[in-house]
C-alpha cells in the first residue's frame, strides 16, 4: 500500500531506512557512474548527486521495491540531464552537504567515499579485462549503458526499460546492436594481437 508515500517520515526513520536500503548499493552505483563518465572524479560527483537526490525524494520510495533500479534510474537521469553539461568544467562537490547521510558512526563523509573509490574502480578493472573495458568504453553511451545494466549488473529487460525510460523492444534491439558492436571491436583487437580465430596449440 502506498500510504507511506504521502506521509513525511521522521528524520530518524528516514535516515535509518536510507542507510539500510540505499547505502549498500554504493559500489555497483559507483561502477555504473564510472562506466558512464570514464572518470573517477566525475563518477564520485555523479554518485554524490544521485544520493543527494535520492535522499531528497526518499519519502516517495516504495518500501519493498527495487532500490537498486531506483538509484540507477536517478543516476542515469542525472547523467543525461545535467551532468554532461557540467562536465565541460570541473565540478567541486561539497561533501559536508551529505556528511550526515553517510555519517552513521562518526565516519568522515569525505573519507568514507574518497578512500573507497580507488578500490571500486580497481575492482571494475578486475571485473573485465583491459581490452574488453576499452572496447566497452569506446561504445556510444546508449549502447554502453545497456551492456552495463544487463551483462554487468544483471537487470531484467523490464527493469532496464524502467531505468532507461524506453520500451522493452528498444531495450532488446539496443542490447543486440551493442553486443554486435562490442564483438566487432573485440574481433579487431584479437586480429591485431595475431589471433585469427584458429585454436592455439
Amino acid at each position: 500500500m502506498s500510504e507511506q508515500r504521502g506521509n513525511q517520515l521522521s528524520k530518524q526513520e528516514k535516515d535509518t531506512r536510507f542507510e539500510a536500503e540505499l547505502l549498500p548499493i554504493i559500489d555497483p552505483l559507483y561502477n555504473f557512474a564510472f562506466r558512464l563518465t570514464l572518470d573517477e572524479d566525475d563518477a564520485n560527483d555523479l554518485v554524490q548527486e544521485t544520493y543527494l537526490k535520492a535522499y531528497r525524494f526518499f519519502d516517495y520510495f516504495e518500501p519493498g521495491t527495487n532500490a537498486k533500479a531506483w538509484l540507477f534510474r536517478i543516476l542515469k537521469n542525472s547523467f543525461i540531464n545535467d551532468f554532461r553539461k557540467k562536465s565541460k568544467q570541473p565540478a567541486k562537490v561539497d561533501y559536508s552537504e551529505v556528511e550526515g547521510y553517510y555519517n552513521s558512526e562518526g565516519l568522515d563523509g569525505e573519507g568514507e567515499i574518497a578512500t573507497t573509490s580507488d578500490m571500486r574502480s580497481q575492482s571494475v578493472q578486475e571485473l573485465i579485462g583491459d581490452e574488453v573495458a576499452s572496447a566497452l568504453n569506446s561504445l556510444p553511451v546508449d549502447f554502453r549503458t545497456v551492456i552495463i545494466l544487463c551483462d554487468l549488473e544483471g537487470f531484467t529487460y523490464e527493469e532496464m526499460a524502467k531505468i532507461l525510460d524506453i520500451p522493452i523492444g528498444t531495450v532488446r534491439s539496443r542490447l543486440h546492436r551493442a553486443r554486435n558492436f562490442l564483438k566487432e571491436k573485440l574481433e579487431k583487437y584479437a586480429r591485431s594481437m595475431g589471433y585469427n580465430g584458429d585454436d592455439e596449440e
